[in-house]
């Protein structure tokens, strides 16, 4: 991660001053997530929303198309114009990178879930055994297709699966998905 900086930084600077340009509020939105052993931690993100979006979201519940806990709207009105390239990109989840030099997740796990560990069902606890990561199975399988069991189900298979020749597809296999911007 730290031999890429030189070439993040710049692109962090611009991505900052577009949201900054596009839309009020701050650039980064943070939000808590259950990570290894249902530890909640601060993750962050390039903000693509408008500021007050989890206020919103309420409003919003009719529209959900995915069961709960989920909550996805197809072209969701808070999305900012900034925003949606950055969703499709994948370049929202570039401050991502300080979770994962801080030990709260990795590049390749099981992707962090805003609801607490209480809210899954035992079997879904196995994703828990490993640290979240900035990608994962499903992305590259079912990038936001799927319902949560449906998720979880990839997460328990890669984490039965882990090892470096897994985790090296995954992310080879994510390159190809954010440039063939696959449900994105």
């Amino acid at each position: 991660v730290l031999a890429v900086a030189p070439l993040l930084v710049p692109a962090a600077a611009l991505i900052a001053l577009a949201i900054r340009i596009d839309s009020p509020g701050p650039i980064v939105f943070s939000q808590m997530r259950t990570g290894q052993h249902g530890r909640r931690f601060r993750m962050y993100k390039f903000r693509t929303m408008v500021a007050n979006a989890e206020e919103l979201k309420a409003q919003l519940a009719h529209l959900n198309e995915l069961q709960w806990p989920d909550f996805k709207i197809t072209d969701d009105p808070r999305v900012t114009r900034v925003g949606k390239f950055l969703r499709v990109t994948s370049l929202d989840e570039l401050p991502q990178l300080f979770n994962v030099l801080r030990g709260d997740m990795s590049l390749v796990g099981p992707r962090p879930t805003s609801f607490a560990a209480d809210t899954y069902d035992l079997w879904h606890t196995v994703r828990l055994e490993v640290r979240p990561g900035l990608t994962g199975l499903w992305q590259v399988r079912a990038r936001h297709t799927s319902e949560f069991d449906d998720r979880l189900r990839l997460d328990v298979e890669y984490v039965r699966k882990m090892s470096i020749a897994t985790d090296m597809s995954i992310l080879l296999q994510t390159v190809g998905s954010v440039l063939h911007r696959s449900g994105a």
